[in-house]
């Protein structure tokens, strides 16, 4: 009866979850007239992709461009923080170091920073280096962004795993990049998983640093698009929606196909 309590419990903690999402999604396949009196009432039903077409094709801020745009910048300041911070977080749960225990503390401190006040100082770094309205500044700043938190989290990962098969390598003669990339990477593909869901996520759904480096009309980004999709008297709240909804399912489809590593990543060495 527990069980079932709490499996009761949650499908319904799910599905309070996913009411606002049906919502924008209703909003996003039906018209207007249908919505005025609740989405949820489907007396009249007639759905259509019109919407989506409308905001992948958008005159003056089309996704089809923007979504590109984001790829271009989400996959290198995924995959270089993610190879970065691994090979650091090896480091620091295997290797002893002059400043080890201090470097390790101010990682943990940067995690805390917020993206806001150091918002200026970016700015000016980049423009300095004539990088302001540049993919390769932004990938730049997701980068320095994310290789703090995933060398802790792949630190934290590294001390669960014993050291007996790299002990056994090395007494092979194996030297540390072979154990590394043969034997340790293989072994931390759910941890890899997980923080390469996290980071494509967060630097897919950025809008506050995209804000602030690039403006070209051409260069925006897909979350820049879609506030742009507003209209100055009249709100195409489908046209919004249908944009949303877009955008969030890339992020999604990540997590889908890493689903099975993001979970044994996340509950490994958490639980240890």
């Amino acid at each position: 009866m527990r069980k079932t309590f709490f499996t009761l419990l949650g499908w319904l903690v799910a599905l309070i979850w996913i009411t606002p999402f049906f919502g924008v999604f209703m909003t996003a396949i039906r018209p207007l007239e249908e919505l005025l009196n609740g989405w949820w009432r489907f007396e009249s039903f007639n759905p259509s992709l019109k919407n989506f077409v409308g905001a992948l094709n958008h005159p003056t801020a089309g996704l089809s461009k923007g979504i590109i745009n984001s790829l271009t910048v989400a996959v290198p300041a995924t995959i270089f923080p993610l190879l970065l911070g691994t090979m650091a977080g090896y480091g620091f749960s295997r290797y002893k170091f002059v400043l080890k225990v201090p470097l390790f503390v101010l990682i943990v401190i940067t995690l805390a920073l917020p993206q806001q006040t150091i918002a200026v100082p970016i700015f000016q770094l980049l423009n300095a280096m004539n990088l302001i309205d540049s993919y390769l500044g932004l990938i730049i700043v997701h980068t320095a962004w994310g290789i703090p938190w995933i060398t802790f989290f792949m630190r934290n990962f590294f001390v669960t795993i014993p050291k007996a098969m790299e002990e056994a390598a090395r007494m092979d003669g194996a030297n540390d990049i072979i154990i590394f990339f043969k034997i340790v990477l293989p072994m931390a593909f759910p941890a890899i998983g997980s923080a390469f869901a996290l980071q494509f996520t967060w630097v897919w759904s950025d809008f506050f640093l995209a804000l602030i480096l690039i403006y070209s009309p051409d260069k925006l980004l897909a979350t820049q698009r879609i506030p742009l999709m507003r209209g100055v008297y009249h709100v195409d709240w489908g046209l919004l929606s249908s944009a949303a909804i877009i955008v969030m399912m890339v992020p999604i489809l990540v997590y889908l196909l890493l689903q099975r590593y993001y979970i044994k990543g996340m509950i490994g060495w958490s639980l240890k």
